[in-house]
């Protein structure tokens, strides 16, 4: 099982993930996190990333699609891996599967979230995330057991600061400026497969299983 799981912000990508994690044992893989890792760990694309990152600059796709080939060649990845949001151009996509072409890999199903711009204005702006381990609750569907700390290490929790209405629209709009074309990129490869991102956790992640296995 080799997954893509797209969406915009607030979809839900990441709690999916880690659900999949737990029920087929396959590694949720998140940019984000494997590019911390990576400078604090202080490897080759780690320290080109840094550089980068400390002259205000992106990261190039290069060096994600390398993180992201170094992530799956662990042993943990042997039997499949979670894409969480990556990648969200077709260069990336493109470049993504050179890589796993050159592996000898492919991606099973692609899963596009589908959710409305209201709903997701509504889980964003009451969205905090852990300051630790990057875990997120909502103070609505899914709040702390305890006010401002992290139910998993301790940690305390912040808001982001770009989690107000007019930059998540914003937001909203660079991304599906920018996956329209990936969704037709995938279409057209025919392993796309949309869902609508709407309802409990549990109901959309019943719809993922029945989709994906």
């Amino acid at each position: 099982m080799r997954l893509i799981l797209l969406g915009p912000p607030g979809a839900g990508k990441g709690t999916q993930a880690k659900m999949l994690n737990e029920k087929f044992g396959r590694p949720q893989i998140s940019t984000g996190n494997i590019l911390r890792k990576s400078i604090q760990e202080g490897t080759e694309l780690g320290c080109r990333a840094k550089v980068l990152m400390n002259e205000g600059k992106l990261v190039q796709d290069d060096i994600v699609v390398g993180l992201i080939r170094e992530r799956i060649i662990e042993e943990d990845c042997q039997n499949g891996f979670i894409l969480d949001g990556f990648p969200r151009t077709i260069n990336q996509a493109e470049k993504l599967a050179e890589t796993l072409n050159n592996m000898n890999l492919s991606i099973d199903a692609v899963v596009d979230f589908e959710v409305s711009t209201e709903e997701l204005l509504h889980r964003l702006t009451g969205r905090s995330t852990c300051s630790g381990c990057g875990a997120m609750f909502h103070i609505a569907s899914c709040p702390p057991l305890k006010k401002g700390i992290c139910d998993s290490c301790g940690k305390a929790l912040y808001q982001r600061e770009d989690d107000n209405r007019e930059t998540i629209k914003k937001r909203l709009e660079v991304y599906e400026n920018e996956t329209t074309p990936l969704r037709e990129y995938y279409r057209k490869q025919g392993n796309l497969k949309t869902i609508q991102g709407s309802g409990s956790v549990e109901k959309i992640f019943s719809k993922v299983c029945l989709m994906v296995s």
